[in-house]
């Protein structure tokens, strides 16, 4: 968990994202490993993704508002229906078996990476025609997507900001603050799921495993300052690219272990 911490941590303040891309697939292998049942080992790792993500969005939020990164205004509008989202979201996730969960983690990573590598940078922002409607759509699938995967929405928001005209540090900064409000919401899910069903997973609250909360937290929240001040010295395309690239190699390793559960 330690050796896992520092990249989750980086690439959360690096990409914008709260760092669930890699902690799920990172918590499912080493909860898999402790023999922990497998009927709720993916909720388990989306559960506790969720808790970790809190503080660590936090504090790559704070660092990228030092960069006047974070528009606060689409936060709290695109960030209303994101949250409706993930509400819904939690509760069809508390549905739905361990492959399942663990094939649709696979195929949303597929389709974000592949969009991502191709997409064509904007040579200047478009924020106005981000209307309400588009806002409620959006939004609504973002944290639908975002509760079933344990992640903090910018593998969705990050493409949906840029596809409106925001520039990609832009995009990332209020991402990451969407993120922060998805972390709250997803944890408070998992933490009701989890004591509702009874699954008395150990050392657990619910779907919240608390050493891996307490082990991974103070790294990721470090390394993440880091990341999101390395993220403003380089070039947005390849950010945008690598993005990508990383979207897609979560995605073929979640898809290996699908095909042999």
């Amino acid at each position: 968990m330690v050796t896992a911490a520092i990249p989750v941590g980086f690439t959360a303040g690096f990409f914008g994202i709260g760092g669930g891309l890699i902690t799920v697939p990172v918590l499912f292998y080493i909860f898999e490993s402790l023999g922990i049942n497998n009927d709720y080992i993916m909720h388990l790792a989306i559960g506790t993704s969720f808790s970790i993500i809190v503080p660590t969005s936090l504090s790559s939020v704070l660092t990228h508002k030092k960069y006047n990164s974070v528009d606060f205004d689409v936060v709290k509008s695109f960030g209303l229906f994101v949250i409706i989202g993930v509400v819904l979201g939690a509760i069809f996730a508390s549905t739905l078996e361990t492959k399942q969960l663990v094939l649709f983690f696979s195929i949303v990573t597929f389709g974000l990476g592949n969009y991502l590598i191709f997409l064509k940078e904007k040579e200047t922002n478009l924020t106005s025609i981000f209307k309400t409607h588009y806002k409620i759509f959006f939004g609504f699938i973002s944290g639908f997507v975002s509760a079933q995967m344990g992640i903090g929405g910018a593998i969705m928001n990050v493409p949906v900001l840029k596809f409106f005209g925001y520039s990609i540090n832009k995009a990332i900064g209020s991402a990451s603050a969407i993120g922060f409000l998805i972390a709250i919401t997803g944890t408070t899910g998992f933490l009701l799921a989890g004591n509702y069903k009874e699954i008395h997973a150990p050392l657990s609250i619910g779907f919240v495993n608390i050493p891996a909360f307490l082990i991974f937290v103070p790294i990721t929240i470090f390394m993440a300052k880091l990341g999101a001040k390395t993220v403003h010295r380089l070039d947005k395309k390849i950010i945008t690219k690598l993005f990508g690239l990383l979207n897609l190699l979560v995605s073929a390793q979640l898809f290996l272990k699908y095909l042999n559960y």
